[in-house]
């Protein structure tokens, strides 16, 4: 029997490893980065949705993504609610750490570098996402 919850995220080390590929699991679940201009969105432009690769949440809009040329896709807004936030201090260095609210997932980070309105530039792994388009 799957101890998966009610919303159907994996709840163990074991369906996690099941359901996301070895990049997708070291980023995901230890979080790892994708290198530089690797990731499938990092110029993907089209209309719709960014969604959690974990647990399928929707977390960005297309209207809030923009070229900041730091080599991931990066937002200058999230769904309200749809992540949180936590200190990390890996790497000898300070940073904040974005991950899904609903299955905390690591998605990558957020910097105060960014566009109005918000200032805010949430620098996120291509592998972290899938994307729906609005069609």
């Amino acid at each position: 029997m799957s101890e998966s919850d009610s919303r159907g995220r994996p709840e163990t080390d074991e369906e996690w490893r099941e359901k996301l590929t070895e990049e997708e699991y070291r980023v995901l679940r230890e979080q790892g980065t994708e290198a530089r201009f690797s990731g499938e969105y990092v110029d993907h432009d089209e209309a719709g949705v960014y969604r959690c690769k974990g647990c399928g949440e929707v977390l960005f809009e297309s209207e809030t993504k923009y070229e900041s040329s730091c080599g991931w896709p990066a937002f200058y807004a999230a769904e309200e609610s749809a992540v949180d936030t936590r200190e990390d201090h890996s790497h000898g260095m300070h940073r904040i750490e974005v991950v899904c609210a609903n299955c905390e997932s690591h998605l990558g980070h957020v910097f105060d570098d960014g566009p109005a309105p918000t200032g805010k530039r949430f620098c996120i792994n291509s592998v972290a996402l899938t994307f729906e388009d609005d069609e």
